[in-house]
């Protein structure tokens, strides 16, 4: 069958509506501000043989535990025994495909006149499993591999109740998970009233068709760069271990395609920034979409330019029973990597190195409910700068890209109180193109004791500029009064005491003596710089 180039495009915008519409659905009814201010939470439509068809443009990381439960699930199930209104739960990181056990996916068969046809699945991130150490998975929280929490539209209710007992604010998390199914069962509906009107036989050719143009897009794009394999090298730090670890990336691009070497790596550590290795192919296709043509759908067309090879048993390929809770932290600077090895061929298209970001948790016993509640946040900072743009200030980067929790909403969840939020100036890395700038966030716990863990990456060393361009400004947390300090993130802070989150920020790219003099008085007369960082790194005088 051959569809023509206008029925392609309805059916494929539809199914890229759908994901979407699915996205609004948990946002909108979601029950915890992580999910419905923050919108941690990302959502797809797979194929029979559990290939991305469609996917909403949410978090790049999320991609990992979504192409992993569709394999896990294909490779240990009887199709011939699964049933309409079956639905599958998990978030194991090493036995269904997860990349942190608080990603918990839900994923469900779509069947159209009786007939096995694909799957809607959908994922998000649920504020639970706090205060817990992270030597090894078996403390990261509750370990679900894919198992069925409904079967034939019937909810399993032993199944819920032995997760919800397992988690430490089950009402949320019951909740949150309704808002869950509430998206699937619209994206079922949606795409049998697609076949419905095109026939089942167009929708899936359809998707073959949008899967074998991403592929040949993706390629066209890739031949662009310069054939060569390019290195980098960098020092990659974070408070949840005591030592500096060397990373290592070659990046090897062939007539349109690319191949990542991530050999030369530490092996896996008994703390929680471990990758698995769906967590670090989805990693490495974030990092190639923003090589490539923006209108390269994300689909498993796009996939197949790229191979990767990563020594089991590394930091990169972690295996059972690593600790994954912070697995962001590296993948943050292996997206830096990439794109610092890839600028000799391609500068116009890379940007210096960005933000970790700070992760801030803070849980205890709300004094207003007397329910136990969790306040968690990824905090922005600044963008690396690129070729000829600054990069952007307080913002998130790269595969996280969740929204900022509102102060309104924050203090209204939360026994806490916003006393600082704003941009920090003279962070931004100097360069010709300055660095985004870090957000410096201060809250403090109310009429209660609270425990804490705040950190980031770049505590030690900053997010590096590249061509010229000089270094971002580390990561840093600031308690208040006699609090003690934070061991490895963790620690107490006691009623009315405040901690201060002050994030990275972006390195710059270029020179800093190149740095056009309206762009230095436009970041003055804005605040962005002091006249003495001005002087120091763009040697600025007035009336000159």
């Amino acid at each position: 069958m051959q569809v023509d180039p206008i029925t392609t495009e309805v059916v494929s915008k539809f199914l890229q509506s759908v994901v979407d519409e699915m996205g609004s659905i948990i946002v909108r009814t979601a029950f915890s501000t992580n999910i419905k201010e923050r919108e941690d939470c990302s959502t797809a439509i797979l194929n029979e043989r559990g290939e991305i068809v469609s996917l909403a443009e949410r978090i790049p990381m999320h991609l990992g535990s979504l192409l992993g439960i569709g394999n896990y699930v294909l490779d240990r199930i009887d199709l011939t025994e699964l049933q309409e209104g079956d639905v599958f739960i998990g978030n194991d990181a090493f036995r269904g495909g997860g990349t942190h056990l608080n990603d918990i996916v839900l994923m469900q068969p779509i069947f159209v006149d009786g007939k096995y046809c694909g799957w809607v699945t959908n994922l998000a991130h649920h504020s639970d499993f706090v205060d817990r150490s992270h030597k090894h998975i078996f403390q990261e929280g509750l370990r679900i591999p894919p198992i069925r929490l409904y079967r034939q539209g019937a909810l399993q209710n032993d199944v819920l109740e032995l997760i919800l007992l397992n988690c430490q604010v089950p009402r949320e998390r019951k909740n949150d998970l309704a808002a869950q199914m509430a998206a699937n069962r619209l994206a079922v509906q949606r795409y049998g009233s697609l076949c419905e009107r095109y026939s089942l036989d167009v929708v899936k050719n359809v998707e073959q068709q949008i899967m074998a143009y991403a592929e040949r897009k993706t390629r066209a794009s890739l031949s662009l760069i310069p054939n060569g394999v390019y290195r980098y090298d960098s020092k990659f730090d974070t408070n949840l271990i005591d030592h500096v670890l060397d990373l290592s990336v070659a990046v090897e691009v062939k007539d349109g395609s690319i191949h990542f070497d991530l050999s030369n790596n530490p092996p896996q550590v008994a703390a929680p920034i471990n990758m698995v290795l769906t967590a670090t192919l989805a990693t490495l296709y974030y990092a190639v979409k923003t090589l490539i043509d923006a209108d390269v759908p994300p689909n498993a067309g796009f996939h197949r330019a790229i191979t990767v090879h990563a020594e089991p048993g590394s930091i990169l390929n972690a295996q059972e029973p690593a600790a994954v809770y912070s697995r962001t932290d590296i993948a943050m600077r292996l997206v830096d990597m990439i794109l610092a090895a890839l600028q000799p061929a391609i500068p116009e298209k890379v940007m210096a190195a960005c933000t970790g970001g700070g992760l801030v948790t803070i849980s205890g016993t709300n004094p207003r409910s007397g329910r136990f509640y969790v306040y968690n946040e990824m905090i922005g900072g600044g963008m690396g700068a690129r070729y000829a743009r600054d990069g952007m200030d307080g913002t998130q980067v790269h595969i996280t890209n969740t929204g900022n929790l509102p102060v309104e909403a924050l203090e209204l969840e939360f026994p806490l109180r916003v006393e600082r939020y704003e941009l920090v100036r003279d962070s931004g890395g100097p360069g010709r193109s300055r660095g985004g700038m870090s957000i410096r966030r201060t809250v403090r716990a109310l009429e209660h004791d609270a425990v804490v863990n705040a950190g980031g990456t770049n505590s030690v060393l900053p997010p590096f500029g590249i061509a010229g361009g000089a270094d971002g400004q580390v990561c840093r947390v600031e308690l208040s009064g006699d609090a003690s300090p934070l061991v490895k993130r963790s620690g107490k802070l006691k009623a009315s005491e405040t901690v201060t989150m002050i994030t990275s920020s972006g390195g710059g790219y270029g020179p800093s003596a190149e740095r056009s003099r309206p762009k230095v008085e436009k970041d003055l007369r804005e605040d962005r710089i002091s006249r003495d960082a001005a002087v120091r790194h763009y040697a600025y005088a007035a009336g000159s």
